[in-house]
């Protein structure tokens, strides 16, 4: 896209700007979020850690020179599952930033049904980790028990609580506390990657530049809501600061009611 490029939105919350088009399946009590066969086991292992991997590195490298700051804050929590949570600012890059912050850890990636309904890709990206949010009562307790079994498993979990994706957005937008319920849920700690976007010597296209803070841990004196409430209050402050940090403004966000003054 032009660095000109002006995005005009009416609400921060619900707006989407992702240029897939896409019908969403319906993730009910059928769709089956955790395998044990050693065949879904096999497909996990190669195309998580033999094609995922190396083209995350690759991807992110070739098109953002991609770095990573305070990635080491994670080394001693591998042996303890925690919870992601990222600013939502690219389609593919997002996807593929998670895995590379927590390596060796393994990371699954909680998404929109889209990312599970794609022709050909849709029946990959299990296999990568995603973890579609559900649309049933009962596809819901199948959801939760996945997300217990990795935590269980020492995995990492990757939430974006922007939930919608703004290409290039330098800012952190407001978010419910809703997602920060599994960390309080499962006494586990949090941790937060914020994308910014810099300069770049020899490219107009800015580069990609991700820091990891943390952990945040629930705070167990408060009530389960206001728990939950805190630690949104704390990733979200932490994320703004770091927002801060973009010295490159891509795309250009104006609220509408601000089009014509």
């Amino acid at each position: 896209m032009d660095k000109r490029t002006v995005i005009y939105y009416e609400n921060e919350l619900t707006d989407e700007f992702s240029r897939a088009q896409i019908t969403p399946r319906i993730i009910d009590g059928n769709y089956v979020y955790l395998h044990s066969s050693r065949w879904k086991s096999f497909t996990h292992f190669f195309w998580y850690r033999i094609v995922a991997v190396p083209l995350a590195r690759l991807y992110t490298k070739t098109v953002f020179e991609h770095k990573m700051v305070n990635r080491e804050l994670l080394e001693p929590f591998r042996d303890t599952g925690y919870f992601l949570y990222g600013n939502h600012t690219q389609d593919i890059a997002d996807a593929l930033i998670p895995t590379l912050v927590s390596l060796p850890t393994e990371t699954y990636v909680i998404v929109h049904p889209n990312n599970v309904s794609m022709p050909i890709l849709g029946r990959i990206t299990p296999s990568l980790g995603a973890l579609p949010l559900p649309d049933d009562r009962t596809a819901y307790k199948n959801f939760l028990e996945a997300i217990e079994t990795r935590i269980a498993q020492k995995k990492a979990v990757m939430i974006y609580p922007e939930a919608h994706i703004w290409p290039f957005y330098t800012k952190i937008r407001p978010f419910p506390s809703t997602s920060f319920t599994y960390p309080v849920k499962y006494g586990v700690p949090s941790f937060c990657i914020t994308n910014t976007y810099q300069k770049r010597k020899h490219s107009k296209k800015p580069k990609l530049v991700t820091y990891v803070d943390g952990p945040f841990y629930p705070d167990p004196s408060l009530p389960t809501r206001a728990q939950r409430e805190d630690l949104r209050n704390r990733i979200h402050n932490a994320m703004t600061e770091r927002a801060k940090l973009s010295t490159v403004e891509w795309i250009q966000y104006k609220k509408k009611e601000d089009q014509h003054g």
